[in-house]
Order: structure tokens, then sequence, then C-alpha cells
């Protein structure tokens, strides 16, 4: 579940009223580890994220940031000419040591019972940040050599783009990603999440992931018509729906199910975890899920696919 791990959890709270600073929680390998597990021991999720954010290798190559509170993030030395690019350096990856140690402490910690998902942001996305507000690249071999079993790639504002910006600007760096990652990991699955994506879905396919991540605005019938059967999806409950009475969430997760079909789908929300969503309901939504499954006996027939047992 993305976001599973954060603001929404009581747990979550309290630890960072001792360590205030989202970068220390984010970049302290012992923080890592135990904020990444909190959502492990309370829901016993099929998957442990590990706790990070998106702009974490930034300072490895010369772009000093913080995340406020109530701002969010904020980087202190803009992009904003080409003198300022220049002075941009390879990535250092002595200091993103934190993340590689997390990732293999995380897998020996849930040992089979959990896949280990790590993530990275998109080129295109990265530089919306340092500019308004060869880097991922690097930073993706760090998780895949720390034995991660999956990695997301979040193109947040890939969506903002116009198609052919996007096929432009974005597109061409997330393909040398999964070209890099499927040359030295090709069992590592890599998934494409872009929020504001229902314009998107078939050139994101044309990425080569593995996965094509669903927000919560894409119908899950169409987005799979679009999309066909020969690639994998992930999504897409709407998150508000988690504020909802547990009946109704139960009854989104069912939908959304079988609209997405009996092979090839991880259910997952749409979007991030909402602040001050019930974790009541997280936890419905995570006992809701492990219950489904589809009879395999309507598979004998060739016209007739499986149907949700609920």
């Amino acid at each position: 579940m993305m976001r599973q791990a954060g603001r929404y959890m009581s747990v979550y709270r309290k630890f960072a009223e001792k360590h205030p600073s989202f970068r220390e929680r984010s970049e302290t390998t012992d923080l890592i580890v135990e904020i990444s597990l909190q959502p492990w021991e309370a829901f016993r999720p099929d998957g442990v994220i590990i706790f990070s954010d998106i702009l974490t290798p930034l300072p490895a190559f010369g772009v000093p940031f913080d995340i406020e509170e109530v701002r969010g993030p904020v980087i202190q030395s803009l992009i904003c000419s080409e003198d300022c690019l220049k002075a941009l350096h390879p990535i250092d990856l002595e200091k993103l040591h934190s993340v590689g140690e997390s990732l293999k402490i995380l897998r020996q910690e849930v040992g089979d019972h959990a896949a280990v998902l790590g993530f990275v942001g998109a080129p295109w996305t990265i530089a919306t940040y340092i500019v308004e507000g060869g880097t991922t690249r690097t930073y993706t071999t760090v998780k895949m050599e720390s034995g991660v079993h999956c990695i997301q790639i979040f193109d947040s504002w890939g969506g903002q783009l116009p198609l052919d910006m996007w096929e432009q600007w974005s597109k061409p760096y997330i393909t040398e990603i999964v070209s890099i990652v499927q040359n030295k990991c090709p069992k590592i699955p890599l998934v494409l999440y872009i929020n504001g994506n229902g314009g998107l879905l078939e050139r994101m396919k044309g990425t080569g992931v593995d996965v094509i991540g669903l927000d919560w605005t894409v119908d899950m019938a169409d987005g799979r018509k679009r999309l066909g059967n020969d690639i994998s999806v992930q999504g897409n409950v709407d998150p508000a729906y988690l504020f909802s009475p547990l009946p109704a969430v139960t009854e989104e997760i069912q939908r959304v199910v079988k609209c997405a079909g009996p092979r090839g789908h991880i259910l997952n929300l749409g979007h991030g975890v909402l602040v001050g969503t019930p974790e009541e309901a997280v936890a419905h939504f995570f006992e809701v899920t492990k219950s489904l499954k589809y009879d395999s006996s309507s598979q004998n027939h060739a016209m007739e696919e499986p149907k949700l047992l609920v």
C-alpha cells in the first residue's frame, strides 16, 4: 500500500515527536528500518516498503533540501541557470549508504514472509523539484544491489505534461532506467506510477515496465481494456474510500478486483494513504484483500473467466 508507513499511524506520530526531522527519520538506518516495519507489525501486508523519499538522493549530487511538516519539500538552491546545472556533481553513493543498509536489514527481518519494495523518482519529476521548488539511474542500482524485490518508479508530475512533451522529456529517461534494471537484474519487476495518468496508459506501457500503476481517477475496467492482458496492473482503490464505513470499503475493493480480472493485478490504492486515515480502515483493507480468492475450477471452461469468491 503506497505510503503505508506514515502520519496516519499513531505509532509513527509518537516516533516523529522523538525524531522531528524528516531527513533524520528517512536517512538514518535504524530509524528507517523501525518505521518501515511499523505497518508490517501492525497489518502484515504482502510487501514492506522502505521508508524514504524520492528526493533522498538530491544532496548526494549537490542539491541540499529539507522537508517541512506543512510546506513539504524545500529546495535550498534551485537550479535556475546553466551555471547552476554545471555546479552539480556525479552522485556520491556513499552518502546513500543508509538506503542500501536498510534494505538489507529489512530483507533479513521479514525473510520470505513479505517482499521488500523500493522506489525512485523519475528524472522528470526530480527535475521539477530542483528547478521549481543522470541521478535516478545510479540511485536505482543502489536498491537493486541491496536485494530489493521490486522497484516502483514515481513520475509524480509526469501527468502535468502534454502527451507529446511527456514523450520527449520523461519517457526516454524512464525507458533508460528500465533498460538498466532489466540488463543488470532481469528478475526485479518494475512498476511505473504517474499521478493523473489517464491519458498516458498506452504510452506508459511502451516504457517496458512490468506493471502499470493506475491512479484512482482511472476506471480499472477501462484501464485493463486499454492496456490488455499482457501487462500487469496495480491499484487503484481511491484513498478517500478508507474514510468510508468499512462495508463500503469492502465493496470497493471487491469491485476493483473484479474489474482487474484474475491475473496480473496487484491490489493497491490509487495514491498514497491520506493523513488522518483511520488505522482500522487500513487494517480492514489488508484483511479483505487477504480473504479474496478466485474460483479456479471455472478455468476449465475456455469461455469462462474465474469467478471472484466473496
